[in-house]
């Protein structure tokens, strides 16, 4: 790395901590913590641009030539862009995290993609064709490369000492898929014939994720690689789709015994969704998903359920997760009828449609959907997140307006 790409970073680093030390982002904090705890003073806001970001900050906007330097200084520059544009309840902290490097091993069978070539879209070759095919799933292992993590550790200190706060962090967000995992292997279609065809092997395949993802967990434990998440970390189950996001500042984790040298899924949030089983009967995820899931979810302190699946009639089977506290309810949920069910003994956190920004945008459709959300959800701890904005329509200001009407609707009264 170049020492004008050095200087570069530096200096938006500089910014970085100014903002950070903002006054605001203390009220902030406390308000997440209060939040979590289930004793929030209004629905709190948060906006992720994820794949609308090549429109915000387009690559080209970069100044950096070294493909690393640009990696960090996009990262920079992102969380500079939301605190001038995005007008939610995101936390700028004055840390950079050095994520350890930690490899994990094949599953033995691998998802095998069939690509569209004229829509862009793709879908899976089976390749767990049989009962048969069990035999072929193992757990993967894991592996801790120390030597490049400590590479990553020098340059982050030589970066950033005396600017950032340098951290290195292990795993410090666990998430089960396993019925996506399923699906992967077996085809869509096949899962849900074999849910009433061959019960057996959904059950033999689920308890073979099951115990494959414990023992990723305890290899975890062994290496020591667990941190904690009980700060300004994105809580999400569901790498894409409406999960049950959020950001997990609490002051009830980790737990009073807790060794900050040793850190137990106890001392965490975890999560889980089953976005491709939405369509499924209550009784159906109660007996193929859940059992499994909730087996995985019941040893973290905190846990959230949900992606994009529309729980509404799932909520009674979710709600008896130990350590519960979080629950997407996404764009195709009936809010009303979740915060009936939810009755604030959950956070309920509401997933707005993507859509309201795209196409033609209207702010007063905004403040109605907004609002009537908002009123459907009175009486419960709620937040507002906006995600899988996969465009805006290169118009970046929508974003901006979202997220403003979304701010003075929270802060209005109107859901106390």
């Amino acid at each position: 790395m170049n020492a004008k790409d050095k200087q570069i970073i530096r200096e938006l680093a500089k910014r970085v901590a100014e903002v950070a030390e903002l006054p605001i982002m203390a009220e902030r904090r406390r308000l997440w913590k209060a939040h979590n705890s289930l004793k929030s003073e209004r629905p709190m806001v948060y906006v992720s641009a994820e794949g609308a970001w090549r429109e915000l900050l387009p690559q080209e906007t970069l100044q950096c030539t070294d493909e690393e330097a640009r990696r960090i200084e996009y990262n920079l520059r992102t969380r500079l862009y939301m605190y001038e544009n995005f007008n939610d309840d995101r936390v700028i902290e004055r840390v950079w995290v050095v994520y350890k490097c930690i490899h994990h091993s094949s599953w033995g069978l691998e998802p095998r993609f069939r690509p569209s070539s004229v829509t862009g879209a793709w879908g899976y070759d089976p390749v767990l064709t049989s009962y048969d095919d069990l035999d072929k799933l193992v757990p993967p292992k894991v592996e801790h490369d120390e030597e490049e993590t400590c590479r990553r550790e020098a340059l982050a200190h030589e970066l950033f000492d005396g600017i950032l706060d340098v951290v290195t962090l292990g795993v410090n967000n666990i998430e089960f898929h396993l019925m996506n995992q399923y699906c992967k292997l077996r085809g869509l279609d096949q899962v849900m014939l074999d849910m009433y065809d061959c019960p057996d092997m959904v059950h033999a395949t689920m308890r073979i994720l099951q115990e494959g993802h414990q023992a990723i967990i305890d290899q975890y434990k062994e290496l020591n690689l667990l941190s904690l998440n009980n700060e300004d970390y994105y809580h999400l189950a569901g790498d894409v789709g409406f999960s049950c996001s959020g950001v997990t500042y609490t002051t009830e984790l980790p737990q009073a015994d807790c060794n900050p040298e040793r850190v137990r899924t106890i001392d965490m949030w975890g999560s889980a969704e089953a976005q491709d089983m939405t369509h499924i009967s209550p009784a159906m995820f109660k007996e193929f998903v859940f059992p499994y899931e909730c087996k995985l979810l019941e040893q973290f302190g905190l846990t959230g359920y949900g992606c994009c699946e529309d729980l509404t009639r799932k909520l009674e089977t979710v709600m008896t997760i130990p350590n519960l506290r979080r629950i997407s309810v996404s764009p195709w949920a009936d809010v009303k009828k979740c915060a009936e069910q939810i009755q604030g003994r959950f956070i309920l956190s509401w997933k707005p449609h993507p859509g309201t920004i795209v196409g033609e945008f209207d702010p007063d459709y905004v403040r109605q959907y907004i609002t009537e959300a908002i009123l459907a959800a009175k009486g419960c701890t709620m937040d507002i997140v906006l995600k899988d904005t996969h465009t805006c329509n290169n118009d970046p200001q929508r974003f901006t307006i979202f997220t403003t009407i979304a701010k003075e609707l929270a802060t209005s009264g109107l859901w106390g």
